[in-house]
């Protein structure tokens, strides 16, 4: 493929999914709707010259279907444990800010970890320390440090499942090594 189509098709995937935002924020998934989304899509894409998104172009099915199903779960456990925690009279839930570091160094990959965080309930993306790959969470449900060790790990699962899904090969080694590393930590 020459320059110019390797870079479309590169992109593609990012023209879908903005064309899909344009869709589902309208709440039609028309003709007409499409074509408003393409014409949006090339504007926006060609007046706002964003750096190219570098994808991995790799899309694991099953690990996208697995994670889909993951998130779902999540959040309807997720809005159960706020919900129980709002009707619970007799105790304060307990509140913290947890630091989570990242095992792979590509900020498209933080970015979908800190999106996925933040749309669970009972978690919310403070800040992203880029430079230092860590994420910060005001999270609520916490009552120990054990607690917080589990919301560490919990946003790590979720990075782990975006690069199973999405993520290169080199960022699959990352995230196992950073596995593997946590497990002999633990199994001291």
């Amino acid at each position: 493929m020459t320059g110019r189509w390797a870079r479309a098709w590169r992109q593609l995937p990012f023209f879908v999914w903005l064309l899909a935002l344009w869709m589902l924020l309208w709440g039609q998934f028309t003709v007409l709707a499409f074509v408003t989304g393409l014409v949006v899509v090339a504007v926006v894409t060609r007046v706002f010259r964003l750096p190219p998104v570098e994808l991995s172009g790799r899309i694991d099915v099953w690990w996208g279907f697995v994670f889909v199903v993951d998130f779902l779960w999540a959040v309807v456990r997720g809005s159960l444990t706020v919900a129980w925690q709002v009707l619970d009279f007799r105790r304060q839930p307990g509140a913290a800010i947890v630091g989570v570091p990242m095992r792979t160094d590509d900020d498209l990959i933080m970015t979908h970890t800190a999106v996925v965080a933040s749309l669970i309930p009972g978690s919310l993306v403070l800040e992203a320390d880029r430079a230092n790959r860590v994420l910060y969470l005001h999270v609520i449900g916490v009552r120990s440090a054990a607690d917080l060790e589990k919301q560490r790990r919990d946003v790590q699962h979720w990075e782990e499942r975006i690069v199973r899904a999405v993520g290169s090969a080199a960022q699959l080694a990352q995230v196992r090594s950073g596995m593997a590393a946590r497990d002999a930590g633990g199994a001291r």
